[in-house]
């Protein structure tokens, strides 16, 4: 995960790799099949943590808006390089020509973001902590707005550092939620 995103897919070999895994480059080849399976299979292997980290988070009690605050806070990324959203993007970036397999792994991936932040939203209506309305378009909203507000922390564009996008975003959801 930190070559890929240190050199990116393109200048990852995977005689490198299997160098600085101790492994051939054709075991990876054997186990992996080629470069975009190996990038999806690490995506998957990342995001897996990650699901658990959000699971643990969500679970954890407090309000919903301080859950809702502890998910936005685990998806934007920590600053320009963040090896999870770097290899996001290299994913993104290869789904226009990716095969049905992995546009649904792929897809299995964000709809588990999804559904987590549905479920949260829709518990927060629920319970009267949020006012009514469709949980399921919030979500797709806010997840556009937070995958857009990501890139440009990860790609470390001007004037989008980490703090001031999560500014944005809880003003958002100040407005948004009131």
């Amino acid at each position: 995960m930190e070559m890929i995103a240190e050199r990116g897919l393109e200048k990852l070999t995977m005689a490198a790799l299997g160098r600085e895994v101790g492994m051939s480059s054709g075991h990876l080849l054997y186990y992996f099949g080629s470069k975009d399976e190996l990038l999806l299979r690490t995506l998957e292997w990342s995001e897996g943590r990650l699901g658990a980290e959000r699971a643990r988070l969500l679970a954890n009690g407090g309000t919903v808006r301080e859950r809702l605050d502890a998910y936005v806070d685990l998806y934007v990324p920590d600053a320009q390089g963040d090896p999870h959203w770097t290899l996001w993007m290299e994913v993104w970036n290869r789904s226009q020509n990716a095969d049905d397999d992995g546009r649904e792994r792929q897809a299995a991936i964000e709809r588990a973001w999804h559904r987590d932040l549905v479920a949260l939203l829709a518990e927060g209506m629920s319970g009267g902590e949020l006012p009514p309305f469709d949980p399921d378009r919030f979500a797709y909203r806010l997840r556009a707005m937070l995958d857009g507000f990501s890139i440009h922390v990860a790609i470390g564009l001007r004037g989008t550092d980490r703090e001031r996008i999560l500014s944005h975003v809880r003003e958002f959801l100040d407005d948004a939620l009131s």
